[in-house]
């Protein structure tokens, strides 16, 4: 089993930066997919970037150029930094980890971007 833990939500005015934290633990594996989604009221969850164990990522057209993913294997940890945020940007934001094992997901945190 993995445990996947999120941190660094909160409320933020437009134009402004957050970082994200998603700390794995229990039956970590070196490789594995991993990725942050979100999902706003009344939304689907969709996926907002993806980072594979050897570092190639993937980003949401809305979000290219603004956020950037990172992860730090020796952690367990990865990251998502969030530059210029926009009030389209509010949701609950979720770290996804996808292993030989299964696929894992985090309880989400909160962010809000105010206008």
């Amino acid at each position: 089993q993995v445990q996947l833990v999120e941190s660094g939500g909160g409320l933020v005015q437009a134009g402004g930066s957050l970082r994200l934290s998603c700390a794995a633990s229990g039956r970590t594996v070196s490789i594995s997919r991993m990725g942050w989604y979100r999902q706003a009221p009344g939304k689907e969850r969709e996926l907002v970037a993806t980072i594979s164990s050897g570092g190639s990522t993937n980003y949401a057209d809305s979000v290219k150029g603004r956020f950037t993913i990172s992860r730090d294997n020796a952690k367990n940890t990865m990251y998502l930094q969030m530059n210029s945020l926009k009030p389209a940007d509010t949701a609950i934001y979720y770290c996804k980890q996808v292993t030989v094992y299964g696929t894992y997901w985090g309880q989400g945190t909160q962010v809000t971007v105010s206008s």
